[in-house]
């Protein structure tokens, strides 16, 4: 089984371009809203914990399957120690089943990100976006409060690229990361 972690900032495209590498190989998208958004839907807020409990569920099912493999979606803080620690423990459920693990981080500029973040296929599959003005304050606030962007060197990784994809296609960054790792 491989494991392929899609990290980057807020609207850098993950969902998205994990949509298009999902049409291409025999990986799974399990993109981080489809554990936000029923948590708020039920709760009525966020509950940080109720989504890490439903995503360990999903993680530790799909690890027992015979699926070819799973995208990830994940908004990784570079500078928070947490953030590091959760990886290791998503790593930790799929290890026991030999599972190889890919990294690929998306990074592009602020305005693309901006753009991005009302896009139509977006807003679809996010409902917490689409009041866009809470949803840019929230993109800006993640920007100055958490570094969200790896320095150079410092994923230490194999199977690991880093795309800047602000004038990328999601199918030209597919297409990127299918032929970069075999997939």
């Amino acid at each position: 089984m491989k494991l392929l972690f899609m990290i980057g900032n807020a609207a850098v495209g993950k969902m998205t371009v994990g949509q298009e590498l999902m049409k291409i190989t025999g990986l799974r998208l399990f993109h981080n809203h489809m554990t936000i958004e029923p948590v708020l839907e039920i709760f009525g807020k966020f509950n940080g914990e109720a989504i890490r409990r439903f995503r360990q569920v999903v993680f530790e099912e799909f690890a027992k399957t015979d699926n070819y493999g799973m995208i990830f979606t994940y908004m990784w803080a570079f500078d928070q120690q947490s953030d590091w620690d959760y990886i290791e423990y998503i790593k930790s459920i799929f290890e026991p089943y030999g599972t190889e693990f890919y990294y690929v981080e998306l990074v592009a500029s602020k305005e693309a990100r901006l753009e991005r973040n009302i896009s139509e296929n977006r807003l679809k599959n996010k409902a917490s976006k689409r009041d866009i003005e809470t949803s840019n304050r929230r993109l800006l606030n993640d920007d100055s409060r958490y570094r969200l962007e790896s320095r150079e060197g410092e994923i230490p990784f194999e199977n690991y690229m880093k795309i800047d994809n602000t004038n990328l296609s999601p199918i030209e960054a597919a297409k990127m990361i299918k032929e970069r790792f075999s997939l």
